[in-house]
């Protein structure tokens, strides 16, 4: 918009909907709005964290969070899928066979809780798990459907969801035990330790008739 002489305007934009041309726009938008709905869910846990909250985070408006992600659940599920990164670690966890599947799937995940950056927000998913079924319902549809399911359907095995499901229920399990409660002597652990005693398990869980 211009003045009388041509000139550009200072006048008071119109509020709405962000134009393409702003930085609100974009894959640049998405990744602001997935690493701040990753760092509102850490701090704030599930209940207290909002849509509104977590687009003032990452400056944009809140239409397009929704816009990129509907509803609070699926920013959720979004923000969890963010941490384990797992379309780049499922070719490298089913290798070129299934000899070790166990240990390349027990060495993931154990590895991205040991990583400070990826442990807050996962805490945070846990915690949130445990007391609110959406966030229970977000952690199960990744860890099942995302990640475990995906491996899962590259098996030439009988029951590989059922499979797939139990490999979840242990790895999980150990996350709450060592991570969330820390209980001893599993939390003190090496993680070395750990994968090499849990690796044979799910390797027969995901391979073996």
């Amino acid at each position: 918009m211009t003045t009388g002489d041509g000139t550009p305007s200072t006048g008071p934009r119109r509020r709405g909907r962000p134009s393409r041309a702003e930085s609100t726009t974009g894959p640049d938008a998405r990744t602001r709005i997935l690493e701040a709905a990753r760092n509102e869910f850490a701090q704030r846990g599930y209940d207290k964290t909002s849509v509104r909250g977590i687009a003032k985070a990452a400056d944009v408006d809140a239409a397009l969070v929704h816009h990129y992600f509907g509803t609070k659940d699926e920013v959720f599920a979004a923000a969890v899928e963010l941490s384990f990164e797992p379309a780049l670690a499922i070719p490298d966890i089913l290798g070129s066979s299934t000899e070790g599947l166990g240990e390349r799937l027990a060495g993931y995940f154990i590895g991205v809780w040991e990583n400070p950056v990826s442990r807050a927000p996962l805490l945070a998913v846990m915690r949130s798990a445990m007391t609110h079924e959406a966030a229970a319902k977000g952690l199960r549809v990744f860890v099942l459907r995302r990640l475990l399911g995906r491996i899962a359907d590259q098996l030439d095995v009988p029951d590989a969801a059922f499979r797939a499901e139990l490999a979840a229920s242990h790895m999980v399990g150990i996350a709450v035990l060592r991570y969330v409660i820390q209980a001893e002597p599993l939390a003190s652990a090496p993680p070395e330790k750990i994968v090499a005693m849990v690796a044979p398990t799910l390797q027969r869980y995901l391979t073996e008739e």
